[in-house]
């Protein structure tokens, strides 16, 4: 072995997240699609909920957009288990949360389609702090319907990310990019946009009702606060 190596094994929590990813993928027929929505709405929305009083970040508020695309394309919220589809009338959103040690962990937001913004504000902060204190239950781990992944953070704009099998859809997050777009008055100014990259199996939703679920949850982020 050359010097200098730092081995890494895959085993405890590391190796079941390995094993999990490689699963996902040798099980389900996974298509990503890409598009991005005009945040605009979206960042003076949450301008002026903190007005209000009312603290929501862009993650906070993405949700709440995903959650009401989801109550008018219900065919992404559910799982694949077996030769079954099993659609959910609950919502129930996982939220991917990265801890330390290079680590990954998505619990669930039980009923989170009956939650306003500050719910599910609140619902995520104590995710991520049972999560980074090992307090999850195993339910909250393996019970969602429909999972939200932010890269907001990094210089990420799309990527693919792996289904939270045994779940239908992933919707990745990336940055916020300024684009310059036509204004009202036929001139160019810039607006920020959002990256998004939803994966879905195409078992159990084909391309075209999974394009009109990611365009859904675009309408809704650009037409937050209207």
């Amino acid at each position: 072995m050359s010097e200098g190596v730092r081995i890494i094994p895959l085993k405890g929590v590391r190796g079941m997240i390995a094993d999990a990813m490689v699963k996902s993928l040798a099980t389900a027929a996974q298509l990503t699609h890409h598009g991005s929505a005009d945040a605009s709405p979206l960042m003076a929305e949450k301008a002026r909920l903190e007005e209000a009083g009312t603290k929501a970040s862009v993650e906070d508020l993405l949700m709440l957009a995903v959650i009401r695309a989801l109550k008018t394309h219900p065919d992404g919220n559910g799982r694949v288990e077996g030769k079954e589809v099993r659609l959910s009338d609950s919502i129930d959103l996982s939220v991917a949360i990265a801890l330390p040690g290079n680590l990954l962990v998505a619990p669930a937001i039980f009923g989170a389609g009956d939650m306003d913004v500050s719910d599910l504000r609140a619902a995520r902060q104590d995710l991520a702090a049972r999560a980074k204190a090992n307090k999850l239950s195993v339910r909250e781990m393996t019970g969602g319907t429909f999972t939200v992944s932010n890269l907001g953070l990094t210089r990420v704009e799309h990527f693919t990310p792996i289904i939270n099998a045994p779940q239908i859809c992933i919707l990745g997050i990336g940055k916020l990019t300024d684009r310059a777009v036509r204004a009202e008055d036929g001139g160019i100014e810039l607006r920020p946009h959002v990256g998004l990259s939803l994966t879905f199996d195409h078992r159990a939703i084909d391309g075209a009702p999974a394009g009109d679920l990611l365009t859904s949850i675009c309408t809704e982020i650009e037409g937050m606060g209207g």
